[in-house]
């Protein structure tokens, strides 16, 4: 089916629903046409600028991201859902994205890599630009200085942790009050939860505000 036929049922249906998925229709497109006339994005950064970031060597890191051990329940529930599912929520692609590029530090290209060998709906030009949207290096991407805080995500698009405790079953006796931060519970909750963290469940391999402030810095290249 060609994009005018899917966006004429869309328009056709109606409703927030079919709203949302013509909005992901036009972005598909928007990147099938970035990566048209710019072939150089597989590989680099639209921006230039951008390809001066310098991006930390960290293999245990990454392994981490991939297998979803990195404490943050968001993240590690969105990675299980990829690796049992093959697929992934638009916002959760969005959290794991920043999480790796602006928490760890990791090049998005590895995992760009990760998602192609991953996603049953993998499209080379949605891939790339979804990961460079989220680093920050494509066009039209978030700006450098925007860091997701992957609690208040998680706080925000899962509140009750639905969503987690289906993809972390370890985390289910954990109360709400902790399920978005289950690291701040004390020895008489985790007892309760029947959860030890830094065994059941790991706790967070990196701490979000440091984290935050070395993007910052990190990216500080762009503006020389």
């Amino acid at each position: 089916m060609s994009i005018r036929e899917l966006a004429g049922l869309a328009w056709q249906h109606g409703g927030e629903g079919a709203e949302s998925w013509l909005n992901e229709l036009v972005w598909r497109d928007f990147y099938h046409m970035i990566l048209w006339h710019h072939p150089r994005v597989v590989g680099q950064a639209f921006k230039p600028a951008f390809d001066k970031v310098r991006w930390d060597d960290a293999p245990a890191l990454f392994e981490a991201w991939c297998a979803g051990r990195t404490g943050y329940p968001i993240v590690d529930a969105a990675m299980a859902q990829l690796n049992q599912t093959g697929f992934m929520h638009n916002r959760l692609r969005m959290i794991v994205a920043s999480f790796l590029t602006k928490d760890l530090g990791i090049d998005w290209r590895l995992g760009e890599r990760y998602f192609a060998t991953h996603l049953l709906d993998f499209d080379l030009a949605a891939n790339n630009g979804g990961w460079q949207w989220a680093a920050s290096t494509g066009c039209d991407a978030q700006p450098w200085f925007r860091i997701f805080n992957p609690v208040t995500q998680s706080e925000r698009f899962d509140p009750d942790g639905r969503f987690i405790r289906r993809y972390l079953p370890q985390l289910a006796r954990v109360p709400d009050k902790f399920i978005h931060a289950p690291w701040k519970m004390g020895g008489i909750d985790q007892s309760a939860a029947q959860l030890k963290i830094g065994v059941d469940y790991p706790a967070p391999i990196v701490d979000h505000a440091v984290a935050r402030e070395r993007t910052l810095n990190r990216f500080g290249v762009t503006k020389e």
